[in-house]
């Protein structure tokens, strides 16, 4: 397999199993939903309070943040984002030893 291919072929594996852990947190975040309304509700545990609730919204804000990181952040910052930043910044270090030498050239034939 040449080079390119095995990134290719890297970064689609990669991407699998986020999308796995994505959906695999889902099950649990649905399962343990039901579970924790069954302890509160029904085998009353702290009856007297819906903690449940708060429980499953702060499980729901942290799934939330892990669909944006798979769907969102993961797929607009891929390799070919880190290319081109890397190819960039490259880019501007190249342009500023350019100007380092140019100057360095100019205060040499001032002095002479």
């Amino acid at each position: 397999m040449e080079r390119d291919q095995h990134e290719l072929y890297e970064y689609a594996r990669n991407r699998i199993k986020q999308k796995k852990r994505l959906y695999f947190h889902f099950i649990v975040l649905f399962l343990g939903s039901i579970f924790l309304f069954v302890a509160n509700n029904w085998l009353s545990f702290y009856p007297e309070k819906k903690w449940w609730i708060w429980a499953v919204t702060i499980w729901i804000f942290l799934f939330m943040l892990h669909v944006i990181k798979v769907f969102v952040t993961d797929s607009f910052m891929n390799k070919n984002w880190e290319r081109a930043q890397i190819d960039k910044l490259m880019l501007k270090q190249n342009k500023k030893i350019e100007q380092l030498k140019n100057d360095l050239e100019n205060s040499k034939s001032t002095t002479t």
